[in-house]
């Protein structure tokens, strides 16, 4: 895949609501037939969306899940502001225009096969793509650990899928990735039973300390959440000397590389530069993007 290529798969599609699902502490999962943007969707990508007809800028989504053969996809966002709280209202049967999918996706590497997985708040729907998305490709191991610190927007149950180097008792599992055979853990500052007590990273931690020099060889981090938990990603990665891939989260106005308001400085060969986070992103190399810990 060339730099620019995802940039051709941008459609305006008018689409319509399937559902839509309230969640504690004002978590919505949306789901909605475009069926032009789930055939051409790769995990990482985001859409931008009209959260009301009468709102006329849009909102970047990441998405969650996708189904080619159906034609929908599922977003999952929390209602922080006006157009959220507004596109929280809106009920299955109603149009919605979407744009997308925007963005360059994460980049698996076959010969490392240990996908390490990191989600945190509203940075958890790209994992959970991605770790579908690798479970169907059958050559990677994916590990997805997911935090919060509101209510996860689905009921926790405890897993049946064993994973070395995880603490006794840190036994809460998503459902949806506990039924395709995707083993994950979850972790919060809360208190919420299950659920290991401490930053994401820290069990991810507990898990590659468990490994082997050269099974550690074999791991390759991916991680979306807010700012201060990538740096510690970035961080870990590096203690490790792992690869690793971020996706980062910023304001965005046109979304498609025109206005350049979500550009972020990055470290290339040539020195730094100034990357748009819609289409020169929304992933990179975690190492580009934090420079000072490589």
């Amino acid at each position: 895949m060339s730099n620019k290529s995802h940039r051709g798969s941008i459609i305006l599609e008018s689409g319509q609501i399937v559902s839509q699902q309230s969640c504690e502490g004002h978590q919505f999962i949306l789901r909605m037939r475009v069926p032009n943007c789930a055939t051409l969707a790769k995990p990482g990508q985001f859409v931008h969306l009209q959260c009301d007809p009468l709102l006329a800028m849009r909102r970047p989504l990441s998405i969650m899940r996708v189904n080619s053969k159906q034609g929908w996809i599922e977003l999952l966002y929390k209602a922080v502001g006006q157009g959220t709280r507004l596109l929280g209202k809106r009920q299955a049967g109603d149009a919605i225009s979407v744009l997308g999918p925007i963005g360059r996706p994460f980049q698996p590497t076959p010969e490392r096969p240990r996908a390490l997985l990191l989600g945190g708040g509203v940075g958890m729907p790209p994992m959970l793509f991605l770790a579908e998305y690798l479970k169907r490709c059958g050559e990677y191991q994916p590990l997805v650990l997911l935090g919060s610190e509101v209510p996860f927007p689905f009921s926790q149950r405890p897993s049946s899928i064993m994973v070395p180097g995880i603490p006794d008792g840190v036994i809460g599992a998503m459902p949806l990735l506990e039924d395709l055979g995707i083993a994950s853990r979850l972790t919060t500052l809360q208190g919420y039973p299950g659920c290991y007590n401490g930053y994401i990273t820290d069990l991810a931690r507990c898990w590659l300390n468990s490994l082997s020099a050269s099974q550690i060889g074999q791991v390759e981090i991916f991680a979306c959440g807010p700012h201060p938990m990538l740096e510690a990603t970035a961080k870990l990665a590096s203690e490790y000397g792992l690869a690793c891939q971020v996706s980062l989260e910023e304001f965005m106005a046109c979304a498609v590389g025109g206005c350049a308001g979500c550009a972020v400085r990055v470290t290339t060969p040539s020195g730094h530069s100034m990357k748009r986070v819609c289409v020169d992103g929304p992933v990179f190399d975690a190492y580009s993007v934090f420079a000072e810990i490589a």
